[in-house]
């Protein structure tokens, strides 16, 4: 996470993955001579083709329950009108880009499990690489702002609803949605201009900006300290600030007398701290294969990376389905009303 975006640097990428990737001469053996100059090969999982069919259950079960789960809880707080509340205005926003990152990359990573597509072009390379970095950050940037909604619940509860108004959050959405794609716009749009001249080998099922980097023969000093400030900017800065919010929780807390009230304000956090956690930490171990890693095989490094691309929004529609008591029983509603009708 040096000086690129830090979502899942595959084998062979720039600055703390390259060690960790397979030799370059042992990929591009894999590379037909007849290849169009514009379209890139996505290898996967490199050496393991044979073993794909049987990958493509497990994935397919994941993408199956990501889609799934996160169109459930938005159904619930859709049609809920008791849970048009703050809270669970964001938690939809949570599960929307949930599902948005499931989409992204599910063409291309099940497509190769199952055989059908081998090859991306250069634009929708490019398009799925927007979306996949502009999504993670998003992740973040909600994840915040839901950590600022429990800061507000739980420090200043009397203030709550005339701090977050519905013109309020929608303000926030939107920036939200304009701090996650309008920032990264600049070097994503420059991948379209740079001469490709390494063998177009891909590391991951998908694209990514570090991974098309490492395959330039331009000048690419500008894409990764810009990358660098926008990680600073927004991931790092995120954590810094969701660290910062409970902190003040836990010290609001702590001040109330009552040992029932703590308890009752602490597990209005519990959904939210695992989401964090379960965001993070995929970051944390990422950087931490590919920084002291460097003898695992390059499956590892690739499969670490789609832990980091899947992990959050399979697990977020779980976290917020056992642990929210509104979404948990809405949920158990709607099950009891598929089997009376079935």
């Amino acid at each position: 996470m040096d000086n690129e975006f830090p979502v899942a640097c595959g084998p062979g990428s720039p600055g703390p993955c390259q060690s960790g990737g397979p030799p370059r001469s042992r990929v591009i053996t894999s590379v037909s001579p007849s290849m169009n100059s514009s379209f890139f090969l996505l290898t996967g999982f490199s050496g393991l083709e044979q073993h794909y069919p049987r990958f493509s259950i497990p994935f397919s079960s994941i993408y199956a329950i990501v889609l799934v789960g996160n169109c459930m809880v938005l159904h619930v707080i859709w049609t809920e009108s008791s849970l048009h509340q703050p809270m669970f205005y964001f938690l939809a926003m949570l599960a929307l880009t949930d599902l948005c990152i499931g989409l992204s990359t599910m063409h291309t990573v099940l497509g190769i499990l199952w055989g059908l597509i081998q090859e991306i072009s250069l634009d929708s390379c490019i398009a799925q690489s927007y979306f996949i970095h502009g999504l993670s950050f998003m992740e973040s940037s909600v994840l915040l702002a839901m950590a600022f909604d429990r800061y507000v619940a739980i420090c200043n509860p009397l203030h709550y609803s005339s701090i977050l108004t519905n013109s309020r959050i929608i303000k926030i959405g939107l920036t939200i949605l304009g701090r996650s794609f309008f920032f990264i716009t600049p070097p994503i749009i420059r991948l379209k201009f740079f001469h490709y001249c390494h063998p177009h080998v891909l590391s991951h099922s998908f694209c990514l900006h570090q991974d098309l980097l490492r395959l330039v023969c331009s000048d690419i000093r500008f894409n990764s300290y810009y990358a660098l400030m926008l990680v600073i900017c927004t991931l790092l800065l995120d954590a810094v600030l969701i660290l910062l919010s409970y902190v003040l929780i836990l010290k609001s807390v702590l001040a109330i007398a009552s040992q029932e009230e703590r308890h009752k304000s602490f597990q209005t956090c519990i959904s939210h701290i695992c989401a964090v956690v379960v965001f993070y930490f995929p970051i944390i171990s990422l950087t931490m294969v590919h920084r002291f890693g460097k003898h695992l095989s390059p499956v590892v490094h690739v499969l670490m990376g789609n832990i980091y691309i899947l992990f959050p929004p399979l697990m977020n529609p779980i976290i917020y389905s056992v642990k929210t008591q509104q979404i948990r029983t809405r949920m158990l509603r709607l099950f009891s009303l598929k089997e009376y009708w079935s």
